[in-house]
């Protein structure tokens, strides 16, 4: 399975003047992906503050490095907004982490954990409903790195911006009704499966 890229720009976001130019680019669109990094803990209760905010279009996305800016008024007011539709997976975990940081309450997301069962997709994590939809693979090699670094690497940017794009692209092709999941690949090998574990009992 060919390996996902990110199509578009990257912007590294680490200073407030940069925060509020992006997020006057990004109040302007209807619908963005978003995603949180966070740098791991190997130590038994140890919890680390999310340290990157990612947030994305289908040609740009924007990496605010909250560990160094933290979460400005700007960027929690756009957290914070309707406006916009955010679109991201596994929400509650981006949720508690946002909330280490800021006691905003965010508006206008959408889970696609809530959505994809409703086409019959069982699978609840992104590499593997993107892996069904695209037949193409998100690699996850940078998702255990130092999210806290003093520079990230150029895997580390791209991986990050891919995991919001990928949740736009996800649902911007669910809602155009262009995958249909009673003639997808997918969903035969899902029943061939079942029909094999049946037949041995």
């Amino acid at each position: 399975m060919p390996v996902v890229h990110f199509p578009g720009k990257i912007h590294l976001i680490d200073s407030t003047t940069d925060v509020v130019k992006a997020v006057n680019f990004l109040s302007k669109q209807a619908m963005v992906g978003i995603d949180t990094e966070t740098r791991p803990s190997f130590k038994k209760g140890q919890h680390n503050k999310v340290a990157l905010i990612q947030v994305s279009t289908l040609k740009e996305c924007f990496l605010f490095r909250v560990n160094i800016t933290g979460i400005p008024e700007t960027l929690a007011n756009f957290l914070a907004s309707a406006e916009t539709t955010k679109i991201g997976l596994s929400l509650h975990d981006d949720f508690n982490a946002l909330h280490s940081r800021s006691d905003l309450k965010p508006q206008g997301f959408i889970d696609l954990q809530d959505i994809v069962g409703q086409y019959m997709i069982a699978d609840l994590s992104l590499q593997k409903i993107y892996a069904i939809l695209f037949n193409q693979r998100i690699s996850k090699g940078q998702r255990v790195t130092n999210w806290e670094a003093s520079e990230l690497s150029k895997g580390q940017m791209v991986y990050a911006a891919i995991d919001a794009y990928a949740c736009l692209k996800i649902y911007e092709y669910l809602a155009s009704g262009q995958f249909r999941p009673l003639e997808s690949e997918y969903l035969h090998e899902l029943i061939t499966e079942t029909t094999d574990t049946d037949e041995t009992h």
